[in-house]
């Protein structure tokens, strides 16, 4: 039998940019609205070899720009958990910032509910499940789109910069949108795993009570840090970022979780 890592089993879904196959343990990357899987490629650089690093390859971007965008998060963490079966022969732990965040719940529920529950879920830059926001982004023109994404600062600047570029994406753009605010929670049991929620002070996408509120989803720990910045935020505290994470992943509880 191969071992997984060939570009042939890796397949569309997934992208592993430095394969560590000794590891203990994998981290599943979750990309935000409008992202890819290489927004994780520094991270899967700076955890490799100690952790391997997986990040999901959504429909609709790069090599997969002629495929139609899921445009329902139920559908999407669907499909990523069968094309994440493969990989789940060790201790998983998920990362989804934004849209990535409330995926990574729903691929956690979908897991748990095989009796298969992560070491952690890290939620970074999104309010919680149950919490819900009136917001139409999705139907928005293409200039009033462009200048939203502008403001939300993930978009690499010179995409920002080539119109026509920039143009070509705004369907995925707007299809993850619609994903992200037509979802709604089915009921359904807390998670089992611990939950550990990164929100910016200066995040107009999450207000702190809605960061706190994750804590609703967890019969496990919770924990909640506060970086300063604004829905980015990761971007400038990385080295942080991939501390915890390492943290996590070795099974060390941070002092005042619960």
């Amino acid at each position: 039998m191969s071992t997984p890592g060939t570009p042939a089993e890796t397949g569309a879904w997934v992208r592993r940019f430095h394969p560590a196959p000794d590891a203990a343990t994998r981290l599943i990357c979750f990309p935000h609205a409008g992202g890819s899987a290489t927004f994780y490629f520094p991270v899967s650089r700076a955890l490799s070899p100690e952790i391997d690093v997986l990040a999901i390859q959504y429909p609709g971007r790069l090599e997969r720009r002629h495929e139609p965008c899921v445009e329902n998060i139920h559908e999407l963490a669907d499909l990523v958990v069968e094309q994440i079966r493969p990989w789940l022969d060790r201790p998983v732990t998920l990362f989804g910032h934004s849209l990535g965040a409330t995926l990574g719940f729903e691929v956690a529920r979908r897991l748990e509910s095989e009796g298969l529950s992560p070491l952690t879920l890290f939620a970074s830059g999104r309010r919680a499940p149950s919490r819900y926001r009136d917001e139409y982004v999705h139907r928005y023109g293409d200039d009033a789109l462009i200048e939203q994404i502008g403001r939300m600062s993930g978009t690499d600047a010179r995409v920002l910069g080539d119109e026509e570029m920039l143009r070509m994406i705004l369907p995925t753009i707007r299809g993850d949108y619609k994903a992200a605010e037509t979802y709604r929670m089915r009921p359904g049991s807390p998670l089992a795993c611990p939950i550990s929620v990164l929100t910016g002070d200066d995040d107009p996408e999450v207000t702190l009570d809605e960061a706190r509120a994750w804590a609703e989803h967890t019969g496990g720990r919770f924990e909640l840090t506060v970086f300063e910045g604004g829905h980015f935020f990761l971007t400038d505290h990385a080295a942080a970022v991939l501390e915890q994470i390492r943290r996590v992943a070795a099974g060390v509880t941070a002092p005042g979780a619960r």
